[in-house]
């Protein structure tokens, strides 16, 4: 994780390719998500749906990690392993998707409404979209990545929120976690210089309550240490001349009959 690898033009249109792939899956299960539905159909939609579009699930296999896609539900901070649990009237659901398409990563994830939610859950939701949507303005050749985490923890504690300290965005390429590491919390102005060509994810995990968390014996599945509900958002951004693409940007609102994000 020390070397930051600099793509080139070609590299980042291969990266645009899979960052899109990986885009289209998730607005794709926006249509699909209902209460009632399981998180394991929610596995097989992904694990179809990208391998149909010539893709491969990056999260299979991986370390061991024995599911196509990350589901985390109300309290479940991040890699969630889709089972039977179905979803409930009321339910926040994190769908984290991350394809390989011609040897390159992209990896996006969002946060779903699950029928009628508690303007507790709405608020966290959103303050974490927001999150994510001022770190990414933050993201030029010259600044710091510093920037990043301190934007998100200023936006998120001002808000009666926490920002898990626990997991960062990290690089993405050819490698699904590569250099640079990105904290969701940091100081302004303090770190690594960002330069055209880099290509990370930011992907701001906020506690409704305290941001400690523990991992269940699955090994995988964090989960808040005082059990209040937790959100994530993501992006992998590539840095441009004069700011920042978003790879797998959508196409429009995330949108289905349970959600309008």
């Amino acid at each position: 994780m020390s070397t930051v690898i600099i793509k080139s033009k070609e590299q980042i249109a291969k990266m645009r390719a899979a960052g899109r792939l990986a885009a289209r899956t998730i607005e794709e299960v926006a249509k699909i998500l209902k209460v009632g539905l399981s998180t394991d159909e929610i596995n097989a939609f992904v694990h179809d749906y990208t391998i149909k579009h010539g893709g491969k699930p990056a999260p299979l296999g991986y370390r061991g990690y024995p599911k196509s896609v990350c589901t985390s539900i109300n309290e479940v901070v991040c890699h969630g392993i889709p089972s039977s649990r179905r979803l409930l009237d009321g339910d926040i659901i994190n769908v984290d998707v991350t394809t390989v398409l011609d040897g390159w990563h992209g990896d996006v994830s969002a946060t779903f409404y699950i029928g009628k939610v508690s303007d507790e859950a709405r608020h966290l939701v959103e303050v974490t979209r927001k999150c994510l949507d001022l770190a990414i303005e933050q993201v030029r050749p010259g600044a710091r990545l510093g920037n990043i985490g301190a934007v998100i923890q200023e936006h998120a504690e001002k808000n009666g929120c926490s920002v898990v300290r626990d997991f960062v965005g990290h690089g993405l390429g050819r490698g699904f976690h590569e250099a640079p590491q990105v904290p969701h919390l940091g100081e302004w102005d303090r770190g690594l210089r960002l330069k055209t060509g880099m290509t990370f994810t930011i992907e701001p995990m906020i506690n409704q309550g305290g941001w400690e968390l523990y991992i269940l014996d699955d090994d995988w599945t964090a989960v808040t240490k005082d059990h209040k509900l937790s959100a994530q958002f993501e992006h992998t951004l590539a840095v441009t001349v004069d700011g920042c693409e978003i790879l797998t940007a959508f196409s429009g609102p995330l949108a289905s009959s349970n959600s309008n994000i």
